[in-house]
C-alpha cells in the first residue's frame, strides 16, 4: 500500500534537505573556519603581471588610451580591461580602496597597500625588451626589491614627519606584518616558453621558475609578512588571440571547448609544481598562512559554461580587429587592405569574456572573483576574509 506525503510533511523534508546541504557546504568550505573571526587586513601588497596591474606599466612606459576603462572608470586607468580586475574585486571584498601602482607618482595614497604588478612581468628575469616582445623589465625579483625600498622609505618618512596629511597617505609601519600579500604571476613565463623553447626545454626550467617565486615568498616572510594569497596561472590555451588561428575543430589539438590542449597541459604542469611548492613552504614557514588559489579551474569553469552564464562565444573578442590573421590591437589604428581601421570596443562588453584577446572584461573578472573570494577554489578552502588563518 503506497503512502502519499502531506504538504506539511513534504515541507519538512525540503527543510531537512536544505539544512543538510547547508551543513555539507559549510563542512566542505573548511572546518578550520569554525569559530575563527575574519581577518582585519589593513593593506594589500600585490605582485604580478597585467592580470593584476592597476597602472604600473602605464606609468613606466606609454599609458593605454581609449577605450580601456570605459565600463567602470569611464577613462583609461592603466588596467588591461574595460573596467575592474580581479585584484580590484579582492580589495572591495576586504573593504579596502583600489590599489595604487607603486610606479604611479601622481595623486597616490599608499595607506592601504601598493601594487607592484606590471603588464608583461615574468617570475624569471628574461633578456628581452618591452619594445620588442612586451616583456616588462620589472620581473618578480625587481618587484620584491621595489617593495623593500618602499617599505624602508615609507617607514622612515612615517616616523619622521609630523604633518598628519602626509602620514595619512603612508602605510603605518606596523601594518606590513598584518597585510595580505597577493601573487598573480607566471602566465608570461609560460608564453615566453612557447615562444623561445621546446616543450621539453620549458618543462625542465619550470622548477627553477617556481623556485624563484618561492624565494620571493620566503624573503617577504623573513621581513615579517605572514598572510599570502597565491594564484596559479590560468588556461592560457583558451585565450581567443590564440584560438583565432584555429578556424576549424582539429582532433587532438583543441579540447571540447576549443582550447589548445598542449598549451593548457603546460599550464597545468606549471600549476602542479606551484601547488607542490606552496605545500613545502608551509613546512618551511611555520607561522605563515599560505593560500593556494586555483584560478585555472575557476577561469576554465567560466569558459566551459560561457553561454549558460550569459556570455557570447569564448572566441569572440570585445576590443580589437582580428580578421584573416590580420590584427589591430585594442584602441589602435592601422591600415588593412588600404583602409584605415580603428580597433574600438564592442557595444556591450558585459557580454564578452575576453576584452582584447588576452585579458578579461570586467564582467568576466567579476564572475571569476566571486568564485575564488569565497574559498571554493582555494587550498585550504577558506575565503579571502579568513586568509590570515593557517589551514
Amino acid at each position: 500500500m503506497s503512502q502519499s506525503f502531506s504538504p506539511v510533511r513534504m515541507e519538512v523534508v525540503r527543510v531537512f534537505i536544505a539544512v543538510s546541504l547547508a551543513f555539507l557546504v559549510l563542512s566542505v568550505l573548511g572546518e578550520n573556519m569554525t569559530g575563527l573571526s575574519p581577518c582585519d587586513f589593513p593593506a594589500i601588497y600585490n605582485f604580478g603581471d597585467s592580470n593584476s596591474d592597476t597602472g604600473g606599466i602605464a606609468a613606466a612606459f606609454y599609458p593605454a588610451g581609449q577605450p580601456s576603462g570605459e565600463t567602470f572608470f569611464h577613462q583609461p586607468v592603466g588596467r588591461a580591461s574595460d573596467g575592474r580586475l580581479i585584484i580590484d574585486f579582492i580589495a572591495e571584498s576586504l573593504r579596502l580602496p583600489y590599489l595604487s601602482a607603486y610606479l604611479n607618482s601622481i595623486g597616490t595614497s599608499f595607506r592601504y597597500g601598493a601594487n607592484f604588478a606590471t603588464g608583461g612581468s615574468t617570475i624569471r628575469r628574461l633578456n628581452e625588451s618591452f619594445f620588442s616582445n612586451g616583456v616588462s623589465p620589472f620581473s618578480l625579483d625587481i618587484q620584491i626589491v621595489q617593495f623593500d625600498q618602499f617599505k624602508a622609505r615609507t617607514s622612515n618618512l612615517y616616523n619622521q614627519t609630523q604633518e598628519q596629511f602626509h602620514k595619512s597617505n603612508l602605510p603605518r609601519p606596523e601594518d606590513f606584518s598584518k597585510a595580505l600579500y597577493t601573487f598573480d604571476i607566471g602566465q608570461n613565463d609560460i608564453a615566453a616558453g612557447f615562444r623561445t623553447m621546446s616543450d621539453k626545454q620549458f618543462q625542465a626550467v619550470i622548477p627553477d621558475i617556481i623556485g624563484q617565486l618561492a624565494t620571493a615568498v620566503q624573503h617577504l616572510y623573513q621581513g615579517g609578512a605572514r598572510s599570502f594569497w597565491i594564484h596559479n596561472t590560468g588556461p592560457i590555451g583558451c585565450l581567443p588571440v590564440t584560438l583565432h588561428y584555429y578556424h576549424q575543430p582539429t582532433p587532438g589539438i583543441l579540447d571540447g571547448h576549443g582550447c589548445v590542449i598542449a598549451q593548457n597541459d603546460v599550464a597545468k604542469e606549471f600549476n602542479w609544481h606551484l601547488e607542490s611548492r606552496v605545500i613545502k613552504l608551509r613546512e618551511q614557514l611555520p607561522d605563515a598562512a599560505l593560500t593556494y588559489v586555483d584560478v585555472f579551474t575557476a577561469k576554465y569553469k567560466l569558459i566551459s559554461n560561457a553561454k549558460e552564464q550569459g556570455f557570447v562565444d569564448v572566441r569572440n573578442i570585445c576590443c580589437g580587429y582580428h580578421e584573416d590573421y590580420k590584427h589591430v590591437w585594442c584602441g589602435n589604428k592601422d591600415k588593412i587592405n588600404g583602409t584605415e581601421i580603428y580597433a574600438g570596443s564592442c557595444e556591450d562588453p558585459s557580454l564578452y569574456i575576453s576584452w582584447d584577446g588576452i585579458h578579461y572584461t570586467e564582467a568576466a573578472n567579476h564572475w571569476i572573483a566571486n568564485q575564488i573570494i569565497d574559498g571554493s577554489f582555494s587550498d585550504p578552502t577558506i575565503p579571502i576574509t579568513h586568509a590570515c588563518h593557517m589551514g
